[in-house]
């Protein structure tokens, strides 16, 4: 097998620690007190970490603590001495103590994630600390210096944000441009946190001393636990849409699954062309709900295979389900997605066209037995006029990947 990106990267990273680690061990610990300090920032940091699946920066203080000792010239008004190795083996450590509980409540933090902060605060530290130490930066006072901070600050979160979207690209096959354009669209909420708390944080222990840490810490403690609060009410209405969506196969209507499958697959469909994240959770939201129009009809459609239907009798119930959709206060775009599925594909926007072959496929594989996978999706190709060419090959890739994916992970010795 190839060398993949992301082993590429944490080889980076393992060896970046391990020569950071040997080069501290063999010059030992300036200034003990200002490294321990900041090593408990980290590892409190990670201690409130906060996990999820859309979540871009799990433990924004330990984030900025690090990113803070990195560009830490003064302490008090006296200069420090310590260099990047001590600064990357003093964040490391710091990271790996504070993810201990974690560990021990089911799985600790992602090796891309460590592996992002190590490189990152090495970076940061490399380009500030040599030209600190030679006294580049000396007439650098008051604002200028500030602004420097800053702007090593904002091009070590480019970097962060280059690193996680070449991860995420190398695990998921998905393109590149739009996680990139993912990760850059979250940059300007908790990334200019993480970016203004680390420099003031810089800047305040320099004039003030340790005391500075705790202090400034408290604002970016306050906005995380402000952000948990509005994802976990993202998760409420997501869990309520989803329970909405089940109301089909709870009346008989749609097989079990149903909707889960369509809205995962759809996901999948929907990376792999280039949507972004607000244009995926309207994608998401728009599968689970597209059979709902099907609780307005007398007679079922039997196992609730839309797709067989007269072109009539689809219109019919997208537009039905369209209208339930509008009174349930979920956002239009998904009303409009659900009511445009019996639209010929070249009318229809690309979340609709997504929709409508996902289900189809879903629809055709259910009922072909053991070789129903391969004949739906040959008969999505051979139906196009029908399906849009362009989602049918974009459903194939996923398919194809995912199938290689199962295969690694079940082939023996796979890890």
């Amino acid at each position: 097998m190839s060398l993949r990106l992301h082993t590429l990267v944490h080889a980076c990273a393992v060896v970046l620690a391990a020569g950071c680690l040997g080069a501290t061990l063999w010059n030992g610990i300036a200034e003990r007190g200002i490294a321990l300090a900041f090593g408990v920032l980290v590892a409190v940091g990670e201690l409130t970490r906060h996990n999820g699946p859309r979540v871009r920066q799990t433990a924004p203080l330990a984030a900025a603590g690090a990113l803070a000792y990195a560009l830490l010239g003064e302490a008090g008004g006296r200069p420090t001495h310590h260099d990047a190795a001590q600064i990357v083996t003093v964040v490391l450590a710091g990271s790996l103590l504070g993810s201990v509980p974690h560990v021990g409540r089911g799985p600790g933090p992602a090796r891309d994630h460590l592996a992002r902060r190590t490189l990152t605060v090495g970076f940061v530290a490399v380009c500030f600390q040599p030209l600190y130490a030679r006294g580049t930066f000396d007439d650098w006072g008051g604002s200028a210096h500030a602004l420097l901070l800053l702007a090593l600050l904002s091009l070590s979160t480019l970097c962060d944000a280059v690193l996680a979207a070449a991860l995420a690209h190398s695990r998921t096959g998905w393109p590149f441009p739009p996680v990139l354009r993912d990760e850059l669209r979250a940059l300007p909420g908790i990334g200019a946190a993480v970016v203004a708390t680390g420099a003031v944080m810089a800047l305040g222990v320099a004039v003030v001393g340790l005391w500075a840490l705790p202090l400034l810490s408290v604002p970016l403690l306050l906005a995380q636990l402000s952000y948990r609060r509005y994802a976990a009410v993202r998760a409420t209405y997501r869990q309520t849409i989803t329970s909405l969506a089940r109301a089909t196969e709870i009346a008989g209507c749609t097989p079990a699954g149903h909707a889960r499958r369509v809205a995962e697959l759809s996901q999948s469909v929907g990376r792999d062309l280039g949507l972004t994240e607000p244009e995926l959770t309207v994608l998401e939201y728009a599968a689970l709900m597209h059979d709902i129009g099907q609780l307005s009809l007398v007679d079922p459609v039997p196992v609730g295979a839309t797709a067989a239907l007269p072109v009539p009798e689809q219109r019919r119930i997208a537009l039905l389900g369209g209208a339930v959709v509008r009174q349930t206060g979920v956002d239009p775009r998904v009303a409009g997605i659900v009511e445009r599925q019996a639209d010929p594909h070249r009318e229809q926007p690309l979340a609709a066209r997504i929709v409508r072959v996902v289900n189809a496929y879903d629809e055709k594989s259910r009922t072909g037995g053991p070789g129903g996978p391969l004949t739906a999706l040959e008969e999505l190709r051979l139906g196009a006029g029908e399906y849009a060419p362009q989602v049918v090959e974009s459903l194939a890739r996923v398919l194809s990947r995912e199938t290689r994916e199962r295969d690694g992970l079940t082939r023996p010795g796979a890890g």
